[in-house]
Parts: structure tokens; sequence; C-alpha cells
């Protein structure tokens, strides 16, 4: 079983007029999720949800998408929200509503499953909010430390960031308890701070990850490893609706990928070859061009990808 753990939250997105928002349910651990859990393999959610309606309705689209919620702990505090706007290419950025929020409240639940063979990580509740950000490190290094395939997609939001120093130090703290790193350009270039974005990239693949996994937007998904493979796929063609989840597609697919092949403890994960890494990136970047075509975060499920 896959588990992903992080923020799931409300993201308030402009309608076709642009001056109302419609609610829609999202965050980019909750998005991942729900790719994998879509795509045919077993996952489950980990991440502390609110008892109000918006927790209710994240916890039924779950259920709905074949996600697992025994690893769900809920609270009485309100949703994480997200204010969404969206440029002239239909690009997104945000601005986010997390005191007192029920996500950020989570507790380390102890040692996972034994039927548990991936640990993914992603975005500001796994690495700037606490207390739930120290219980998702603690749970990154201890089911890394027993040979599992482990993720991290940093999805850097600086709004969030009080002191950028500190999270790049973090950030690179957690590299060797890493198997795959998925970040975007947008990313790699914050966390790269004064350092170049290549220097910076050799040196994160250096630290611990199998492979560095890089989406350029329209310039397609380009993976590294540390044996200096270099594999590079072209984003496929269509019509862009808006890019809301389209990274956080990208590291459900991989992950799905993963685990349809086979791919379930760290030996696993380095023995892969160039050709594989290849076919994984195609597979997530199909998986990518599906939600961007339309609005909102609604990644494919497995009898879209034929």
């Amino acid at each position: 079983m896959i588990v992903v753990g992080g923020e799931s939250l409300v993201d308030l997105v402009p309608t076709e007029h642009g001056r109302l928002m419609d609610p829609t349910l999202g965050g980019g651990p909750y998005n991942a999720a729900l790719a994998a859990g879509r795509l045919g393999s077993p996952t489950a959610f980990c991440s502390r949800l609110s008892t109000d309606r918006f927790g209710a309705e994240l916890l039924a689209r779950l259920e709905e998408s074949g996600v697992r919620t025994e690893l769900l702990q809920r609270g009485p505090e309100p949703t994480t929200m997200a204010v969404v706007s969206l440029d002239e290419q239909r690009t997104a950025s945000y601005s986010f509503y997390v005191a007192g929020t029920a996500d950020r409240l989570f507790t380390d639940p102890g040692p996972l499953p034994a039927e548990v063979t991936a640990l993914s990580l992603a975005s500001f509740g796994a690495m700037v909010l606490e207390p739930g950000a120290s219980a998702y490190e603690v749970m990154l290094h201890r089911e890394a430390a027993r040979g599992i395939v482990t993720m991290l997609d940093p999805n850097i939001r600086t709004a969030l960031i009080s002191d950028a120093g500190a999270c790049r130090a973090r950030f690179r703290s957690w590299l060797p308890s890493v198997g795959v790193l998925k970040l975007s350009d947008v990313d790699a270039e914050w966390l790269a701070g004064d350092q170049p974005v290549e220097e910076a990239l050799e040196q994160w693949c250096a630290s611990g990850p199998a492979a560095v996994v890089f989406t350029k937007g329209g310039d397609g998904i380009e993976l590294r490893t540390p044996n200096g493979d270099r594999i590079e796929v072209p984003a496929v063609p269509v019509t862009v609706a808006d890019t809301i989840g389209a990274g956080d597609t990208v590291h459900g697919a991989l992950l799905a990928w993963l685990d349809k092949n086979g791919i379930q403890d760290r030996a696993a994960l380095e023995s892969l070859t160039a050709q594989q890494w290849s076919e994984a990136l195609r597979y997530a970047g199909k998986a990518a061009s599906i939600t961007v075509s339309r609005v909102a975060a609604e990644p494919p499920y497995a009898a879209e990808m034929v």
C-alpha cells in the first residue's frame, strides 16, 4: 500500500467570470493521493481532517476515489483554505488561511502497517506548519530506515515561509531519507536560493535520492539519477483549462507506476533503468495532461489512461 501524507484544503477558485469563487477540494498531497488511488494502486491518505462540512466532503471524495482512510485523524478545528488566482495562461497562484486549522495539528501515528511499501510526503503541511511538520519528519526518517520507497514533493508556498534559510536547511536534512525527490522548476529555483539551479540539482541528486524528478510545465518532465542519467520527456499537447493539480498528478501517477511495476523498496528503486524511468515519466505526463484539460484538480482514473 502507498501512504501519502500532508495537508488537504479547500481551494477557492475564480469562476468563469472571474469575480465569484467556487470552493474546490484540494491540497497537493490530497490530490496526489486521489491520483494514485484513481489509477488503481492501493493508497491511503495520512493526515488530519476537520469534522466541519468541508472535512466531511474531503473524506467522501477520498472514499469515492478508492483511497483508504483508516490512517486519517479528525479534529474540530476548521479546514485550511486557499484562495486561487489565475493569470492569462491559466497558471495558478495561491494565498492561504492556515491559522488554527485541523491539518497542521497532525500527530505521528507510529510505525506504519507492514503492508506499506511507499510513503510520500508533500507540500507545506509536511515542511513548515508545526507541530505537524515535525511529526511528518519523524515518519519519513523512520519509514525510510526500513527500506521502503519514499518520495518528497516540497511544493513550495512562499507566503507560508517565515524563515527561508531554515526551510531550505530542513529540506536538505530530509534528502538522505528520500528515494524520489519530485519538484517543479519554480520549487527548484526557490530552494536553490542564491545557488545556480543546475548546481543545486546536482547536489540534491548526490544527497540521497535515487532520482530527482523535475517538472517544467509545458516543457515536460526531466529526471536525473546519481549515476548521471538525465532523461527528458516532452509535455503531452493539450488545451489547458488550468494548471491546478498538474504537479500533484505527476506525483501520484509516479507512485502508481512504481507500485504497478513492483517497485516496493529502495533497492528496486535504485535498479530501475533509464528506459523504465522514461516509461514512468511518460505515464505521469499523460496523467497530468488529462488533469490540466479540466477545471480544478481532477486526476484521471485508470480507464482514461488507455
